[in-house]
This record gives C-alpha cells, structure tokens and sequence, in this order.
C-alpha cells in the first residue's frame, strides 16, 4: 500500500464497506481511492484482485459507490430507494462476471477469472449490496450517528443499536469530545 493515501477502513461486509471509500461526509471528506490504482489496491485487500483500472473505470466505480450510499441511506431511514441509485447497482451488477465459490468454512466467497476486470469485481460489490438492500442478510442498515461522518454501515449486533460506523474511528472521537466537554463543566478546585 502506497503511504500517501489515507488508510482504508475496512469492514465485515463489502458493500457498505465500499461506501467508505469516501469518509466524513458531512465534514472535510476523505476521498481514500482518489486514483486508479488506489481501487486496484481497495480491491485487492478486499479479495477481488484486478491487474489495472482505469480514469473512466473509477468513474464507475464512485458512481457505484454513491448510488449504494443512497440506497442504503434511504434504507436506513426506511424511505424508497432511489429509482437512479437502484438503476445504477443493478447495472453494475448485470455487467458482472465473477463467480460465487463455497469455502471449507461454509462461507461463501466470489472468484474473478486472471482475466476479470473492474466491471468483474464492481459487480460483486453491487451484488452485495443488492442482498442487503433486499433484506437477505441478518443485520440493518444503520447510518453513523456521528454528525461530520453520517456512514452507512451493516449493523449486525445482537441488539442492532450499534450508533458508528467504526468505533476505531467515529465512536472514539465522539466519546472523547463528550469527555472534553464534560471536563470543560467540571469546575477546578478552589483557589486557597
């Protein structure tokens, strides 16, 4: 991995993952694949090796990206899915070719051929996000509860409360910004 990007924040499930590719919404945002070959990276760490991409394959690639952050926004806050968002993963999902392998674990998997593409690995993510939207998986969708961040996230805890996307990240920042304000109200001892 190149040192001059920021890291990617990695999670359990891809599609939401993918999403988080673009951090801190509502702040200063953090683009963490701001070049082709930073995909290829995002990609490969997440099992879906391609050997090159290109500008317009990046392209692809954001479009897909915001159209699965739509969704899964208006899913979260139980309004319609946007008729352009849904256009846009079913397209990338139909353009596809990736095959879904079984593990020795039980788990299911998706190999690309030598030969794949972007579009290949593309559409396994918006694959994915197709079975969360569609309410396939055990879990909901959830956004961060951070006001800079507003991340769709898969909530798969036991009680589906979980408030961020990433407590590495998000949860920790908040928690210590209550902390500072809490101490600011604190008053010092007095002076003798």
């Amino acid at each position: 991995m190149r040192a001059e990007f920021p890291e990617f924040r990695l999670g359990s499930v891809l599609a939401t993952s993918f999403t988080g590719t673009l951090s801190e919404r509502h702040g200063n945002a953090v683009e963490r694949i701001p070049a082709p070959h930073r995909l290829v990276d995002w990609l490969e760490v997440n099992g879906l090796a391609v050997g090159s991409c290109t500008a317009a394959q990046l392209d692809l690639a954001r479009e897909l990206r915001e159209s699965i952050h739509a969704a899964a926004t208006a899913a979260a806050r139980q309004d319609a899915l946007p008729a352009s968002a849904v256009d846009v993963i079913n397209d990338r999902s139909a353009q596809g070719r990736a095959a879904a392998i079984l593990t020795p674990e039980g788990r299911r998997r998706w190999r690309l051929s030598s030969a794949s593409c972007v579009e290949d690995a593309l559409g396994v993510i918006a694959a994915d996000a197709i079975g969360i939207l569609a309410g396939e998986r055990d879990g909901r969708l959830a956004l961060c509860a951070s006001p800079t961040c507003r991340a769709a996230f898969f909530d798969t805890s036991q009680s589906r409360t979980r408030k961020w996307c990433d407590m590495n990240t998000c949860g920790n920042r908040q928690k210590k910004a209550r902390f500072q304000a809490n101490q600011r109200r604190i008053p010092g001892p007095e002076p003798v």
